[in-house]
C-alpha cells in the first residue's frame, strides 16, 4: 500500500444545517478488504492466491489507542477491567505457555466478529504485510474476489481472463475447502493465506454451486494476474462496448484512453459494462461517474456516523456525449453500484441485466503500531436520490437473466467419463453438449451411446482423437466451447445494443 493511500485523509466539513453540494474529493477512496465480504467491494486487488476482496473505505486517520494488558493502569477505563482480568488469568493459570501475540490478536478478532459486520476486519502483522506486498500492477494467484458471510467463503467474481475465470468459477460459488482442508468458519483473511500462492503452483478448491448441488473440486494453476481494468471494443453497429472490471488507481485514465479510441472509430453510442466488477477506489468511481452526469447534478451522498449526508455533485469537466446504456449483474458491487446509481438517477441511463450485489457501507483503514491493520465500517453511502442500497442492490430497468447454461458447474478434466457411467458431472457435460449444439440424447447423467456420439462429433470438429471419452483435452475443449457461446450469445449485451440503436434512430 503506497504512502498516498495510507495518508489520504477524507476532508470532512461540519454539518450544522442542510448539507451543501460539494465537489468530489480525490482523497476519499475505496481500499481492498480481505475481510468477510458482503462485498463490495471497493479497493485495490488483494493478491491472494488470486483471491481478492474489495471494500469501500476512506482514508480517515482516526486515532486508535493500543493498550498493554499487562499494565491495566496505562488506561483507566472500566470497560476493559474484565478483559485485563481474563488475560491475567490466562497468563497465570493456563497449564502451558501462551502465545501472547496470538491471544491479543484473537481478542481483537473477537471484538470485530461481535459487531456482526462482514465488512469490518482485522489483519495481523503477517496478513497486513502480505496484503501490502500484493498491491501492485500485477499479482500471483487465481484471480478471484472473495467474501465471508455467516461462516462461509464465497466468490464475489473472478477477474477477467484469470485462472479463476478460465476454470469456470462463478459469482456466489461457495468455497468449502482448500486442498482438502475445510475453511468453514474462517475469515476471508485466513482463507486468503491458504488460497494464494506462487505462479505455476496449483490449488484445489472444493466448490458448492446452488442450494441443492453436490460439491465438486476445481484444480487451478496459479498465475500472474495483471491488473488491467478497462476493455474496449467497437461493435459492428457503431456502438462501443467498454467493460470495466474494477475501479483501481489507473482505471479512470484507462477509460479516458478507451473513450478517445472509440471516438476516433466513430462511436455513436456507448455500452458501459460493470458485470462481475467488485468495486475498487471511491475516488475513481466518482471521477468516472462525473463523465456521464450533467454539471451540478448529484453523484452520490456520504453519511458519516451521526452526521447529515453530504451531497457530492458533478463537475463541469469532460462528458460523454453519446447515448449510453449500462449492463449490471449480481457481481456488480460497491464502486460499481455508485456508478450505476449515478447513471440511473442523475443521467437517466437505462440499466440492463440483473440486480446488483448491494453494498452501501464505507470502511476506514487504520495501521496499528505493530504493523497490523484495522478496518471498521464508519459510514454509509447513498444514491443521488438518497436511497440506501445496502443488502438490497440496484434493480435493472430492463431485466435480462443469464441463460441457464451459464451456471453449469465445472467438470474435472482428470475425471474419465465414458459409456455406461452415471454421475452428476455427466449430466452437466450433457447440458454443455446440448447448449453448444451437440445432441447427447436424454440429459439424465447416463453416459450412453448418444452421449458418446455427441462427444465424438465435438472431438472431430476440434481435431481431437475420436474415442468418445470425456477426459483431459476433450473436457477442457467442451468447457471452452461453452464459454465462447456464453460470450458470443450474451443476451444482456444484445439487449443493450437494441436499446441504444432505438435511441440513436
Amino acid at each position: 500500500m503506497d504512502e498516498k493511500e495510507k495518508n489520504d485523509v477524507r476532508n470532512e466539513e461540519e454539518q450544522n444545517h442542510q448539507p451543501q453540494p460539494q465537489q468530489p474529493p480525490a482523497s476519499r477512496f475505496i481500499k481492498i478488504k480481505p475481510f468477510s465480504f458482503v462485498m463490495l467491494i471497493f479497493g485495490l486487488v488483494l493478491a491472494t492466491a488470486a483471491v481478492t476482496f474489495f471494500a469501500l473505505t476512506t482514508g480517515e486517520d482516526k486515532m486508535v489507542e493500543v493498550v498493554n494488558p499487562q499494565n491495566p493502569n496505562s488506561v483507566d477505563r472500566k470497560e476493559f477491567k474484565k478483559l485485563y482480568e481474563a488475560y491475567d488469568q490466562l497468563k497465570k493459570n493456563y497449564y502451558d505457555e501462551i502465545d501472547e501475540t496470538a491471544i491479543i490478536d484473537g481478542a481483537i478478532n473477537g471484538m470485530i466478529e461481535a459487531l456482526g459486520d462482514p465488512f469490518s476486519d482485522y489483519l495481523n502483522e503477517e496478513e497486513t504485510r502480505q496484503l501490502n506486498e500484493s498491491i501492485s500492477s500485477s499479482f500471483e494467484g487465481i484471480g478471484a474476489e472473495i467474501r465471508e458471510m455467516n461462516g462461509y467463503i464465497s466468490i464475489v467474481s473472478p477477474i477477467k481472463n484469470s485462472p479463476a475465470e478460465k476454470s469456470g468459477l462463478l459469482p456466489n460459488d461457495v468455497i468449502t475447502a482448500v486442498d482438502g482442508q475445510s475453511i468453514q468458519g474462517m475469515s476471508s483473511s485466513e482463507a486468503v493465506l491458504l488460497i494464494r500462492g506462487e505462479k505455476g503452483s496449483t490449488v484445489t478448491l472444493t466448490i458448492k454451486r446452488g442450494d441443492h448441488s453436490e460439491p465438486f473440486d476445481v484444480e487451478i494453476k496459479r498465475d500472474v494476474i495483471p491488473i488491467e481494468t478497462v476493455y474496449a471494443k467497437m461493435l459492428d453497429n457503431g456502438l462501443a462496448h467498454i467493460h470495466i472490471t474494477s475501479f483501481s488507481e489507473h482505471t479512470y485514465e484507462e477509460l479516458l484512453t478507451a473513450l478517445d479510441e472509440m471516438e476516433q472509430q466513430g462511436m455513436k453510442g456507448l455500452i458501459v459494462d460493470v458485470r462481475q466488477n467488485p468495486g475498487g477506489r471511491l475516488d475513481t468511481a466518482i471521477d468516472i461517474s462525473d463523465l456521464f452526469v450533467e454539471e451540478g447534478k448529484n453523484l452520490f451522498q456520504y453519511e458519516g456516523k451521526g452526521l447529515t449526508p453530504e451531497v457530492y455533485v458533478a463537475s463541469g469537466g469532460r462528458k460523454v456525449n453519446v447515448p449510453v446504456t449500462m449492463i449490471i449483474d449480481d457481481g456488480s458491487a460497491s464502486a460499481s453500484e455508485i456508478l450505476a446509481g449515478a447513471l440511473k438517477e442523475s443521467a437517466n441511463v437505462p440499466l440492463i441485466g440483473i440486480k446488483t450485489y448491494g453494498k452501501g457501507t464505507v470502511q476506514s483503514p487504520k495501521d496499528l503500531d505493530d504493523g497490523s491493520n484495522l478496518k471498521l465500517t464508519t459510514a454509509k453511502w447513498l444514491t443521488p436520490n438518497g436511497n440506501w442500497i445496502h443488502e438490497k442492490g440496484i434493480e435493472p430497468d430492463i431485466e435480462v437473466p443469464y441463460p441457464s447454461y451459464a451456471m453449469l458447474p465445472y467438470i474435472d478434466p482428470s475425471m474419465e467419463m465414458k459409456t455406461g457411467m452415471v454421475s452428476p458431472s455427466i449430466k452437466a457435460a450433457e447440458e454443455m453438449l446440448s447448449a453448444i449444439g451437440y445432441d447427447p440424447g436424454d440429459i439424465d447423467g447416463l453416459y450412453d451411446e448418444h452421449t458418446e456420439a455427441a462427444v465424438k462429433s465435438l472431438q472431430k470438429k476440434l481435431s481431437l482423437p475420436e474415442n468418445g471419452i470425456l477426459l483431459g483435452e476433450t473436457t477442457y475443449s467442451l468447457m471452452n466451447e461453452l464459454r465462447n457461446k456464453i460470450e458470443t450469445d450474451d443476451p444482456q449485451l444484445k439487449k443493450a445494443e437494441e436499446v441504444l440503436l432505438k435511441e440513436i434512430k
